[in-house]
């Protein structure tokens, strides 16, 4: 039993528990230069991570032909809001949106990380059966039957609420893999259809994300063949999802966007587990600094990252401890107990983390579809409603990271769109 005692009156554990929204401005932030050391990876392991997907550009490219437009990379457009920014008095210049729903596979955030750890898997068994000669072989001949002989030897699992499990299971099935997604009552029907369609073996839990986990770890663990993707605390998908803060740098640039210390990039990152958003903003402060503030959103029921790194518990508390559901209409940050790495790696290098109630998310939702035209899934907008909270920062630009809903039906968005109220 946990001793919450020390926190019996406080007031944002009063407001966390009553599921209403909260913001908390993190008092631990520390210089990036010394907050690094909390992460134990470098820029080295970045850089790394970038080169390894780079060396599978001719793959992707074989594999997958709507890469042409990003030369075989898994990458997203950097858009500049069409009308966001007058809710706040902004220039238009000054509300970008980092669209992750049109990444190449999965149309979500999770296929960076998710697919960067099965292509590392690949490499590495194709390097060991010598289908591979070295890293500077022409990888797409992994797109071929030998190598699918291969890797069908051979089966990639992963629990997931829905978009790691629709990008690990998509890329692994297309690699030859047995791919099995271990995947949460909450997860939407339409992901688990979509990874049927692509090959992949679907197995469904009443339980939430945590017990998906949970049970495809086990199973992976009992078959010497199987790789299971941790989610919960894989540094290789954090590498992953931190090579797109290096690249956004690049698009800054393009933009004209200028990020120094009298210019700061408020960055809103919507948040489940912490993987996703972690890496990403470790990628951030890698090519940024101090000049970027990364804010995380979170469901008032399921607020655990911020949970867990304000009480200092991090994955040693649930959402479940203080009475809260873990039900949402965000059903991508349905999780409720953080990733214990990515708390402890990134706790003081985080600004700022807010919660927003189902009510407001469906209406941010609704918003951004009517006025951005953006086709996105609810988690995914979380990061709108992030700006009132740092709109008056002078001279900032603000970012915000949507984060999937890229392949989702029609018939998805159509019941969002009731569920919404939108005529």
């Amino acid at each position: 039993m946990l001793d919450l005692s020390a926190f019996q009156n406080d007031p944002i554990m009063h407001s966390l528990r009553a599921a209403e929204p909260v913001f908390w401005r993190n008092p631990h932030t520390a210089p990036f230069a010394e907050a690094l050391a909390d992460v134990g990876l470098s820029a080295a392991d970045v850089h790394d991570a970038a080169a390894r997907l780079q060396r599978f550009a001719a793959y992707f490219l074989a594999a997958f032909p709507e890469t042409a437009a990003t030369q075989g990379l898994i990458e997203s457009p950097l858009l500049v809001s069409q009308t966001w920014h007058q809710h706040y008095h902004l220039p238009a210049h000054r509300v970008l949106i980092k669209a992750d729903n049109q990444l190449p596979i999965s149309g979500a955030i999770k296929a960076r990380g998710g697919i960067y750890e099965v292509l590392l898997h690949a490499e590495t068994l194709a390097l060991q059966h010598g289908l591979l000669r070295d890293t500077d072989d022409d990888y797409s001949k992994l797109h071929s039957d030998a190598a699918r002989a291969l890797f069908g030897q051979y089966s990639v699992a992963v629990g997931s609420t829905g978009n790691l499990g629709l990008s690990i299971g998509m890329m692994a099935a297309k690699l030859g893999f047995r791919a099995v997604v271990h995947m949460s009552a909450d997860a939407r029907q339409w992901k688990k259809d979509k990874l049927r369609e692509h090959g992949a073996i679907v197995v469904e839990y009443a339980g939430d994300y945590g017990m998906a986990v949970a049970a495809g770890r086990q199973a992976a663990e009992q078959d010497p063949y199987a790789y299971f993707v941790d989610d919960e605390s894989s540094r290789h998908l954090f590498l992953g999802y931190a090579v797109a803060g290096l690249r956004l740098k690049a698009q800054l640039d393009t933009l004209q966007i200028t990020v120094d210390a009298q210019h700061p990039l408020i960055v809103y990152l919507p948040c489940g587990v912490g993987g996703g958003p972690g890496g990403v903003a470790f990628g951030l402060k890698l090519a940024l600094g101090d000049a970027v503030q990364c804010v995380f959103a979170e469901p008032t029921h399921s607020p655990c990252m911020l949970l867990g790194v304000y009480t200092g518990l991090h994955d040693a508390i649930s959402v479940q401890d203080i009475g809260l559901d873990n039900i949402t209409i965000a059903d991508g940050l349905a999780v409720g107990r953080a990733s214990g790495f990515v708390g402890r790696a990134m706790q003081r290098s985080l600004s700022a983390f807010y919660t927003l109630t189902d009510a407001q998310l469906a209406a941010t939702w609704r918003a951004v579809y009517e006025q951005e035209g953006l086709y996105l899934e609810p988690s995914a907008a979380a990061g709108f409603a992030g700006l009132p909270y740092f709109a008056d920062t002078p001279h900032a630009t603000h970012l915000v990271w949507v984060t999937g809903g890229g392949l989702q039906p029609q018939a998805a968005i159509q019941e969002y769109l009731a569920a919404c109220h939108v005529e």
